[in-house]
């Protein structure tokens, strides 16, 4: 699931199953937002172990390499992984704020027009704020604001 700005793991990534709705039940049920709330859970405790674990490789591999190719080598795959971690920090500020509207009650819902933002789409994008009409919309204002 990975776009331009975030790097969201599928369910199953983080070994959860998608929901199975049933008939009767009201959107963003008390059991659906807590199958969001552990989804987000578990996204966010992934990110941080991520955040450890580039922490612990660049301290291992920061060796002052005599040759300039080698040291350009080093200094660039560390620049990767930074933009990576930079990209997963902005991510786990959407996190925090989607779980921030689960305790509102007010996850699950477009912040442009209100509707459902729909079950699929939550489990596609966790964070997403807005429904796929909403979204559309705003892409195309910033093709044509260049």
């Amino acid at each position: 699931m990975a776009t331009k700005d975030t790097l969201e793991p599928s369910l199953e990534v983080l070994g959860l199953s998608a929901y199975k709705l049933k008939k009767s039940e009201k959107y963003m049920s008390l059991k659906m937002r807590a199958h969001f709330t552990e989804f987000l859970t578990l996204l966010r405790k992934q990110i941080m172990e991520g955040a450890t674990r580039t922490v612990q490789y660049m301290q291992d591999e920061a060796i002052n390499y005599p040759d300039p190719n080698d040291r350009a080598t080093q200094e660039e795959e560390f620049r990767l992984e930074l933009r990576a971690r930079d990209r997963e920090r902005r991510l786990l500020k959407k996190i925090e704020e989607s779980l921030q509207l689960l305790v509102d009650k007010e996850y699950g819902y477009c912040e442009a027009c209100g509707v459902e933002i729909g079950l699929r789409r939550l489990e596609a994008r966790p964070t997403a704020t807005l429904c796929i009409d909403c979204k559309m919309l705003d892409e195309i204002r910033e093709r044509q604001q260049g």
